[in-house]
C-alpha cells in the first residue's frame, strides 16, 4: 500500500513548502475515523492558497484521501476542536516525511497537553456549555420540548469533552466512552435524559437541576483563561472583548458567557457617561472580590 503510494507523497515531501507527511490506515473497528478511506496522507505544509485540500484516489479496488493542510489551519483545528479526527490522525499515524522534527514535537506536544493550551481550550468548551444551557433552558421554560432537548444534549456534550480536557486529555471521537471512566456522574445524567421513561418534560426538568451544580462547580476553571485577559485592563468595553486577539476563538459564544458571569458575580458592570443624558457606554471588569 505505502510503495504505491510513494510517488504522490515524495513528490509532496521534496517541495520545501512541506513540514510533514503521515499516514494513517483504516482500522475496521472504527472506520469512520478515515471517512470509510484504507488510507487518509495528511500532508503539513507551512503556507498553501487553500488552507485545505483534498484529493481522491482509487487503487487494487480501495481508496485514498490526501489531505493538504496548513500549519495555521492545523492548530485552528487543534485549538477550537472543529475536526476531532485529526488528534487520532496524529496520534496514530505513521510519519512517512518530517522536517526537523516538525511531526514529532507536535505529537509530543498533544501527549503532553500542555496547562495552557488545556485553560483556552477548557474555556472554549465552556463557553459552548453556557450557550447551549442558557439557550435550551430559554426553549424549556417556554415550553418547546424538543428544542430545549437537542441544545440540552449539546450542552452535555460540551460538559464531557470540558471534564475530559480538565482531566489533561483531548477528546476523541468516542466520547461517552472516555467519560463514562473518568465522570461517570455527567455520563448517568446524558444516560437518563436519553433512556429515562419519565416524560421529555420532567426529563428535562430534572436535568436541569443536576446539571445546574455540574457546571457551577467547573465555573472557575472554565473560565479561568477569559478573567486572567479581562484582568488586565481597569475595563473593557464589548467590542474590546470581541476583538481582543486571545478572545478571537469564544466569537457568538461571548456575549451570552459575558453575561452568565455578570449573573454569577465574576464580572461587574461599568457604566460609563455618554454625550447623550441618561445614556451610557455599558462596559465590564473583572470583579476582584469574589476571586
Amino acid at each position: 500500500m505505502e510503495d504505491i503510494l510513494r510517488p504522490i507523497y515524495q513528490e509532496r515531501a521534496s517541495q520545501l513548502n512541506t513540514l510533514g507527511v503521515l499516514l494513517v490506515e483504516k482500522k475496521q473497528k472504527s472506520a469512520q475515523t478515515t471517512d470509510f478511506f484504507d488510507v487518509i496522507l495528511l500532508v503539513i505544509v507551512k503556507e498553501a492558497d487553500q488552507p485545505v485540500f483534498i484529493k481522491h484516489y482509487s487503487y487494487d479496488d480501495k481508496k485514498a484521501a490526501m489531505h493538504v493542510v496548513t500549519e495555521e489551519k492545523l492548530q485552528q483545528w487543534l485549538l477550537l476542536g472543529t475536526n476531532r479526527k485529526i488528534f487520532e490522525w496524529i496520534e496514530h499515524s505513521k510519519i512517512i516525511f518530517d522536517r526537523n522534527e516538525f511531526v514529532a514535537h507536535l505529537k509530543t506536544e498533544l501527549r503532553e497537553f500542555p496547562f495552557n493550551g488545556r485553560k483556552i481550550k477548557m474555556g472554549l468548551e465552556f463557553a459552548k456549555l453556557i450557550r447551549r444551557y442558557v439557550d435550551g433552558k430559554a426553549f424549556f421554560e417556554s415550553k418547546q420540548y424538543l428544542d430545549a432537548y437537542n441544545h440540552v444534549v449539546h450542552s452535555l456534550h460540551h460538559l464531557a469533552r470540558l471534564a475530559i480536557i480538565e482531566h489533561g486529555l483531548h477528546p476523541e471521537l468516542t466520547v461517552w466512552q472516555q467519560v463514562k471512566q473518568i465522570e461517570p456522574e455527567i455520563y448517568k445524567l446524558y444516560e437518563e435524559l436519553v433512556n429515562s421513561e419519565e416524560t421529555l418534560e420532567k426529563r428535562l426538568e430534572l436535568l436541569f437541576l443536576a446539571s445546574e451544580f455540574l457546571i457551577h462547580s467547573r465555573v472557575h476553571i472554565g473560565t479561568s483563561h477569559l478573567l486572567n485577559v479581562l484582568s488586565r485592563k481597569d475595563y473593557w468595553m464589548f467590542n474590546e472583548i470581541m476583538t481582543e486577539k486571545e478572545l478571537l476563538p469564544y466569537s457568538v459564544d461571548l456575549s451570552v458567557l459575558i453575561e452568565y458571569l455578570i449573573d454569577k458575580h465574576l464580572i461587574e458592570v461599568v457604566n460609563l457617561e455618554t454625550k447623550g443624558q441618561g445614556v451610557y457606554h455599558r462596559c465590564y471588569r473583572l470583579n476582584k472580590k469574589t476571586l
